[in-house]
């Protein structure tokens, strides 16, 4: 074993906790002392891009890009009760999870393709 082990496990439990306490000390305001350097070098990297993120609208991506303009979509299920729709995209609404659990088929509340538009690609 080293001296300096030696010396530790020779010492009393008040001195060893003095010691614990000194050296948390110490090692949090290196910590401290480390997080604000890499905060300012953070700031110095990133500071121009912030200023650049300000500038642009929210309708340009983060590479520089603007953002694509998608088509509205049209809904393709409707609720009889209270005539919300659903567009078939994303998560299923509670009102036609609901009725899908009493039984129902998802075709009941299906929007007839008389009223509405059929869409083509540009």
């Amino acid at each position: 074993m080293s001296t300096k082990k030696l010396e530790l496990e020779s010492m009393s439990l008040d001195d060893l906790w003095s010691l614990h306490e000194e050296i948390s000390g110490i090692l949090s305001d290196r910590i401290k002392a480390e997080k604000r350097e890499l905060e300012k070098r953070l700031a110095v990297l990133g500071g121009g891009m912030a200023v650049l993120a300000d500038s642009r609208g929210s309708d340009v991506s983060p590479a520089g890009k603007p953002r694509r303009k998608y088509p509205r979509v049209l809904p393709k299920y409707r609720n009889p009760l209270t005539s919300e729709t659903w567009s078939g995209r994303g998560k299923r609404p509670r009102w036609l999870v609901t009725a899908m659990k009493s039984g129902r088929r998802i075709e009941e509340f299906r929007i007839g393709e008389a009223g509405s538009k059929v869409r083509q690609r540009a």
